[in-house]
């Protein structure tokens, strides 16, 4: 009976298969997640070491260099999302008829054009339905709501600048 040698060519085989293994997971965590991650969440998430996690993600902006897909790295943060190419189509799907009705729409517009906007100035000018639409926003975390005396006040939420790809403070164009 003979026991199995170890090789440098059975460890670089191991080491590969490793590596493509942690590639994957980090694949899928920033795939799902949707949002940005910090390098501690995704270790957490994926067990995968923070040498080989970094060496992962710098493999997966190359893998998505000229893809649909990219891998975007903000300051120490991750995250996986359509790409600059298409943040059109995801803007035109994410205000489509089928996410928010046209008059919930109408509402956001005018929240983000407006806000700080008192609740009690858009209910005068959307009618009563504008609570509706508001308490859907909130729900979504798409529009912070914060109790100002007997109203108000609404702002738009940080998550309403990363669900239609928006930059705080710049101006919104065709």
């Amino acid at each position: 009976m003979t026991s199995p040698h170890i090789t440098k060519e059975n460890i670089e085989e191991l080491d590969a298969e490793i590596e493509i293994e942690s590639l994957r997971k980090v694949e899928a965590a920033l795939f799902i997640s949707g949002r940005f991650m910090t390098i501690q969440e995704l270790v957490a998430l994926t067990d995968v070491n923070p040498i080989i996690l970094k060496k992962s993600l710098a493999d997966l902006q190359d893998k998505y260099k000229d893809a649909g897909i990219s891998v975007i790295q903000q300051d120490n943060l991750w995250k996986m999302d359509v790409s600059e190419d298409f943040i059109w189509m995801v803007n035109k799907l994410a205000t489509g008829s089928t996410e928010f009705t046209k008059a919930e729409q109408e509402t956001l517009a005018m929240i983000a054009y407006k806000q700080p906007m008192k609740q009690s100035v858009l209910i005068k000018i959307r009618g009563n339905k504008g609570y509706d639409h508001i308490k859907h926003f909130v729900e979504l975390g798409l529009v912070n709501k914060k109790k100002t005396g007997h109203t108000a006040e609404l702002t738009l939420s940080e998550k309403f600048y990363e669900y239609f790809h928006l930059i705080k403070g710049e101006k919104i164009s065709e």
